[in-house]
């Protein structure tokens, strides 16, 4: 059965190498090509039969930066990037950050390291899967539709999906301000949870409409999904 089809890369011919056996030992992935510059990850992750790219912020030509742009800009968030890298600047970390990666390994790191990010990011993706296919009542439509309404009564609350708890729900619903709003990332740095785990709960809270979501642009047309805690 096919796995999740990955790209790897990397300038460095070792480092394509080592991580491409490691991917391929991964239960659940498998390596559908390697590229060594940031010209040719571009022209191979446009293509759909790439689900998921392990990316080099160090490349020849433009850097992994450039390539998370093109990617966004193109597929928006049709395709996943781990970043692997040895660069490790604040400019550089906050900026892939903001193209909602789903993870950011510092070099060098072990195959065990590697392979704790993968199984993470495939229990992850499996449970957006299944999240994707669950069918809501025309109450749960409305409120996804309009918020809720802060006028009338609170809607009820959605039953907590697979693999979600009410700690870690109560971790990240206070850390929500009401006024102020905030992308996913400052709201896992508050509350010191992965990126990925904040996001399945706080995709959740806007669903039951204790959060409401909205979006700000920046450089290149990139959107970022805000999140305030709502009133009412």
């Amino acid at each position: 059965m096919s796995g999740i089809r990955t790209l790897i890369v990397d300038d460095d011919p070792a480092a394509v190498r080592l991580h491409s056996g490691y991917v391929a030992a991964a239960p659940g992935f498998e390596v559908v090509g390697t590229a060594r510059s940031g010209a040719a990850a571009t022209a191979l992750a446009l293509h759909d039969d790439v689900d998921f790219v392990l990316l080099d912020m160090q490349l020849p030509d433009f850097s992994g930066i450039e390539v998370l742009h093109r990617l966004r800009i193109v597929r928006d968030w049709d395709v996943d990037v781990l970043v692997v890298s040895s660069a490790r600047d604040a400019t550089t970390v906050r900026q892939a950050l903001s193209a909602h990666i789903v993870g950011y390994l510092v070099k060098p790191f072990t195959e065990a390291a590697l392979r704790a990010r993968l199984e993470e990011y495939r229990g992850t993706r499996s449970e957006r899967a299944a999240e994707s296919h669950v069918s809501l009542a025309q109450g749960e439509i409305d409120a996804l539709s309009r918020g809720r309404d802060t006028a009338g009564p609170r809607h009820d609350p959605l039953p907590l999906p697979k693999g979600l708890s009410e700690s870690t729900l109560a971790l990240v619903a206070g850390s929500l301000d009401p006024t102020t709003a905030q992308s996913a990332t400052d709201i896992a740095a508050r509350c010191g949870a992965s990126l990925p785990t904040v996001r399945r709960y706080l995709d959740h809270l806007a669903r039951t409409g204790d959060a409401t979501v909205s979006h700000r642009f920046g450089a290149r047309g990139r959107p970022v999904v805000l999140y305030r805690r709502a009133v009412g």
